[in-house]
């Protein structure tokens, strides 16, 4: 397999998001549609392998040594479950990944077999930081994760984050997030 502009999900549903819908206020504005100049955002497609996508999530965690076949190999699994919606912003001038934010869909037996949506990986490249990506990411998850029919979206971020997402009407819980870590 060889990269190209193969999208992991079907760019429709970003189209199709009910802006109206959206909390978050943006200044000056911008939308899915015109994220802002010489900006495009988009599903992530295998060839974003080449255009920085390893780099930018490299600012948020430490991503190790991932080949091209690794890659091409999870974005095949991730496709074909059709439970990962990997957003990017692409700079079209300079041909690179800015930005990128993942929505996970769980299946639930919960709440009449439903569906949870769990944001995660929210980065912006520190040159674009202050362009409102962040936002506009998070916007655009939590919007779709509705559309995707999800009973409710949820994040985890550090405290030095929360006034941000507080912004966009999320709340602690009063569930305490735990883990059991296996690998750094």
């Amino acid at each position: 397999m060889i990269p190209d502009e193969t999208p992991l999900f079907d760019p429709r549903l970003l189209e199709e998001l009910d802006w109206t819908q959206n909390t978050a206020s943006f200044c000056p504005a911008i939308s899915p549609v015109h994220p802002g100049d010489g900006l495009v955002l988009r599903p992530l497609c295998t060839s974003d392998v080449n255009r920085g996508f390893f780099k930018i999530l490299s600012q948020l965690t430490t991503v190790g040594d991932v080949t091209t076949e690794q890659f091409m190999k999870k974005f095949d699994h991730m496709k074909k479950s059709g439970d990962y919606f990997v957003v990017v912003v692409e700079d079209i001038n300079l041909g690179q990944v800015v930005a990128t934010a993942t929505l996970i869909v769980e299946h639930k037996f919960i709440h009449g077999c439903s569906k949870r949506g769990r944001i995660e990986e929210v980065v912006v490249h520190d040159e674009c930081r202050g362009k409102q990506l962040g936002k506009l990411l998070l916007s655009v998850l939590t919007l779709l994760s509705k559309k995707l029919e999800c009973y409710k979206v949820t994040l985890e971020c550090k405290p030095k984050n929360v006034a941000f997402y507080e912004k966009f009407g999320y709340v602690a819980s009063d569930e305490t997030y735990m883990q059991s870590r296996f690998f750094d």
